[in-house]
């Protein structure tokens, strides 16, 4: 197949190389800067480079862009998108981006298919991309009303490249469950890091401040668009998650050793039901 990725960040260069290396698909780039394209056209992420009459030869296209900038190429190109063609993007929320993408799909006869790979760095750039990036991580398809056989197309070639697990899920599951499990730890890191103390925590800190810090090298402009346009379900996150702080916090300057031991037992109990 012909597959086109636009975009040749972490995550879009990251698919080309890993599409490079598993399968024998023809993958084609196109990204604003010329760089990434130079860089992956020489490193064989890439077998060439894509115009406009590329994409009318397109099996698929994977979306590799900022959300709004995955919207525009695909109302910029929706005329000349073959209608056999399959759309998915790789963005980090589904409620403000699937009923356009699905509406073009409609409106121009090719197939949508959301998606969402659990899987990333703290460093951006098509110099931090790695084709086993997906080993063993979760894939996460919203559907959209697509047919079954291409949901399946989808699943079996993100198996390829190295997810294990794939995820269906409706664009307001994917959003709720994402401002929990992604974009609240990034809140919490953030916030984490603009304590005073962290300008002082070398030689203090080990694996405990790695581990809740980490996320903090944080790509703004990605997130910033990501906590805006899924305001809603971060923003019932960050209630719960204030709530639950501020009954450590109360029991810890009460002295309330009871109320602590308590809420920190409840925490563990959690962590280790749901690992299992």
């Amino acid at each position: 197949m012909n597959i086109i990725i636009s975009g040749l960040g972490i995550i879009g260069g990251s698919f080309a190389k890993a599409l490079a290396k598993y399968t024998d698909h023809h993958i084609i780039g196109i990204n604003r800067s010329e760089k990434p394209l130079q860089d992956a056209l020489a490193c064989g992420a890439i077998h060439e480079i894509g115009t406009s009459e590329s994409i009318k030869t397109a099996d698929m296209i994977i979306l590799g862009t900022f959300p709004e900038a995955a919207v525009k190429f695909v109302r910029d190109n929706a005329d000349i998108i073959p209608k056999s063609c399959i759309v998915t993007d790789t963005s980090g929320i589904k409620g403000q981006i699937c009923p356009e993408l699905v509406q073009l799909s409609k409106e121009y006869g090719f197939k949508f298919i959301g998606g969402h790979p659990m899987a990333g760095k703290e460093t951006n750039g098509f110099a931090s991309s790695d084709a086993d990036l997906f080993q063993n991580a979760s894939y996460i398809i919203v559907p959209c009303g697509a047919d079954e056989k291409d949901i399946s197309f989808i699943s079996t070639l993100m198996k390829k490249i190295g997810f294990g697990i794939i995820k269906i899920a409706t664009p307001e599951e994917h959003d709720r469950m994402i401002a929990y499990t992604s974009q609240l730890p990034h809140v919490i890191a953030c916030a984490y890091v603009l304590n005073e103390s962290c300008t002082n925590h070398k030689g203090f800190s080990a694996g405990s401040y790695r581990d809740v810090s980490r996320v903090a090298r944080i790509n703004v402009p990605l997130w910033t668009e990501l906590f805006s346009e899924n305001k809603n379900s971060l923003v019932s996150e960050l209630d719960e998650f204030i709530e639950n702080m501020t009954s450590i916090r109360n029991a810890v300057a009460e002295s309330n050793n009871d109320a602590v031991a308590e809420l920190l037992s409840r925490a563990r109990d959690i962590k280790e039901r749901t690992d299992g």
